[in-house]
This record gives C-alpha cells, sequence and structure tokens, in this order.
C-alpha cells in the first residue's frame, strides 16, 4: 500500500492502474477510521482491482462553532486500518492542497440537501458536495463507496452523481454496530462513560420503528412516534428530530407507499449523533 499527499501523486498512480486496465473504487473518510469504514474497504477491494482511501478532515463541511479543531485524528493509525482492509491507496492532503486560497466554486444540491441535518448544519452538505465532486475528478473511480449511517449524504451524493453525470457508481454500504446495537461513528470518542451508555437509546429507538414498518404499519406518524417514545425515556438524549422521508425527495410523508428513511439526530451531552433505516414497503 502507498500514501500520496498531492493529487498529482493520485493521478499518476491511478493513471498507471489505468493503462494496465485496472478498476478502481474511491472510499471517501475524514480519518480516525473504524470498522465502519474497513467495511467500506473491504467492500470496495472485492468488487475493484485497487481501491483509494482518502483521508481528509474537509473543512469545508464544518459550520462555526462545531468540531473541526477537535475532530479525532491518528493518521499512522489510519493507514494500519487502511492496509489492513485491502486498500492500495491512501491520499491524505492538506487542505491547501485540496483548495485554492481564492475558490469560488461551490455546489448546492437544492431541496435535497436542506431536510434532516440540513436544517441545523446549513453549510454541511455544499462542503460534502465540493470536497466529493473535486475527489472523483481526482480519483476518476468506477464506483465510490459510502456508509448508510451517513444516510442523507448518501442520497445527496447519488443525486449529485445524476444531476452532473459523474461516469461512476455510488455504493451504499450497511451500518457496522457495536455490540451493544451502537452505530459505529468517530465521534463516539467524544462520549462519557454515562454517555456512551445513554448513546444505545438510538439502536433501540430505531430497532422499535424497523418493526413496526415491517410490522406493516404505513402511518409515518405511527413510526416517528414510537421512535420518539423510546428517545424520551433517557434522560440524557436531547432529540433534533425524528423523521420519515421519501428516499427520492428527502420530504417527510404521511404515508409510507414507496421506499422511505427513517432517520434521528439526537445530542448526548454535547454530542451529536445520527441513526437510521431504510425501508421498501415493496420489498
Amino acid at each position: 500500500m502507498e500514501a500520496a499527499s498531492t493529487i498529482a501523486e493520485v493521478r499518476e498512480r491511478v493513471g498507471a492502474w489505468r493503462r494496465e486496465g485496472k478498476s478502481v473504487g474511491l472510499v471517501p473518510t475524514m480519518g480516525y477510521l473504524h470498522e465502519g469504514h474497513q467495511s467500506l474497504i473491504e467492500r470496495a477491494a472485492a468488487e475493484c482491482d485497487r481501491v483509494v482511501v482518502s483521508v481528509f478532515v474537509n473543512p469545508t463541511q464544518f459550520g462555526p462553532g462545531e468540531d473541526l479543531e477537535s475532530y479525532p485524528r491518528d493518521f499512522e493509525r489510519d493507514l494500519a486500518k487502511c492496509e489492513a482492509a485491502g486498500a492500495a491507496l491512501v491520499f491524505h492532503p492538506t487542505p491547501e492542497e485540496m483548495y485554492w486560497p481564492d475558490r469560488s466554486t461551490t455546489i448546492h444540491m437544492a431541496d435535497i440537501s436542506e431536510e434532516l441535518c440540513g436544517k441545523s448544519r446549513p453549510v454541511h452538505f455544499d462542503g460534502v458536495c465540493l470536497v466529493v465532486a473535486k475527489l472523483f475528478n481526482i480519483v476518476t473511480p468506477d464506483a465510490a463507496y459510502f456508509g448508510e449511517k451517513d444516510a442523507q449524504q448518501l442520497l445527496v451524493v447519488r443525486r449529485m452523481v445524476r444531476d452532473l453525470n459523474f461516469p461512476l457508481r455510488i455504493v451504499g454500504c450497511p451500518i457496522v454496530r457495536e455490540a451493544d446495537g451502537l452505530a459505529k461513528s468517530s465521534r463516539n470518542t467524544y462520549l462519557s462513560p454515562d454517555e456512551r451508555l445513554a448513546a444505545t437509546v438510538l439502536s433501540r429507538a430505531i430497532r422499535a420503528g424497523q418493526a413496526l414498518a415491517e410490522s406493516g404499519e404505513r402511518d409515518a406518524s405511527a413510526i416517528r412516534g414510537a421512535v420518539r417514545d423510546v428517545l424520551v425515556q433517557e434522560p440524557l438524549a436531547d432529540v433534533e428530530y425524528v423523521e420519515v422521508v421519501s428516499q427520492e425527495t428527502v420530504r417527510p410523508v404521511q404515508r409510507i407507499e414507496s421506499p422511505v428513511l427513517c432517520a434521528i439526530a439526537v445530542r448526548i451531552g454535547t454530542t451529536r449523533l445520527i441513526d437510521n433505516f431504510f425501508y421498501d414497503p415493496a420489498a
């Protein structure tokens, strides 16, 4: 496995693979990798000849007062996890390498990025789309792999790829969870022991909503209510939202008649956590 810090190095390496007829997968990350990230790399390695993992804490997707400076970082640990999962190249640029000081380009996905997390993090998805589009142009992958834990991000990126005609597949990969159900996240490290225990309420709430949907309930308000009923039992949980939305528009639905996403955002102490499930009534 190799590591590169410049765009030119990545393009040179990918160009050599292309001349050999190799397919290329991309796993974009912000580092501090865990088993969830590794599952994406392993999936990419199973489906592509070579895998590029980007490790870049992207400043443009953090709003004022968010955790850009405190976001956990451990590049040597990340390298070991990438190699173990089957990556061929790790791209670890600086912000100066990725962004011109006088950059003037933005990418805003209207509507689809403005619901759910977009309401409380208004600049977040603009930053995600910009960095992901840049990575697609730098790496030119055949497929890119994203975790379903960041469900709205996955749906936004899919729409961007469709709208801008990027020639690649977007592959969503299942949430990887701790033994007690908590979805794996780099931000879990922010939790105190008491908060870590309290955080398991998210997965319990998601399971309650999912069980109701799978039992045949089609009233979205009933599912939202079942999820919220579990969440409010935890004193440390401050619920930001519980929504059932269309997978196509990311707008709330009243009845489940097509594929939906049930998504939640909850603060445990000062740490904002998300969880979700996808559901297709026709499946």
